[in-house]
């Protein structure tokens, strides 16, 4: 995982030269980061917001939208503590340990879907 780190790390640095270059511009990391991560985020926003809204006409909206939020936070939950053990050396950072921790995720969601589905066909049957 160090090793996709710092691919990471050259390929954004690799990229802040690149617009430097290209645009004549020679900002700092800040005016770079600005620009970068304010385009990122708008063309980001307008992306997931198509996204929901469309996701918004399901009849499990609230329960999907839920589901690709807490997937997020975990998402940047198992990288946070992936980096935390590459800083203290306590542990191993491996991709793998991410990956698994993702999956645990996934898995107990699937297991409260099942749970979830069940319950909702028997109050269904119950009803009629």
């Amino acid at each position: 995982m160090k090793e996709a780190i710092i691919l990471l790390a050259e390929i954004v640095n690799n990229i802040h030269d690149r617009i430097n270059d290209v645009f004549g511009m020679h900002l700092n990391d800040k005016q770079l980061h600005f620009w970068v991560i304010g385009i990122i985020g708008i063309i980001t926003f307008f992306i997931v917001y198509f996204c929901f809204k469309l996701v918004a006409k399901l009849k499990w909206s609230i329960a999907v939208i839920s589901f690709i939020y807490t997937f997020t936070v975990m998402v940047v939950l198992v990288f946070a503590i992936e980096l935390q053990q590459a800083i203290t050396n306590r542990g191993n950072m491996e991709f793998a340990d991410a990956v698994a921790g993702l999956w645990g995720f996934l898995v107990f969601f699937m297991a409260y879907a099942v749970v979830a589905i069940i319950v909702y066909i028997l109050m269904n049957v119950r009803k009629k």
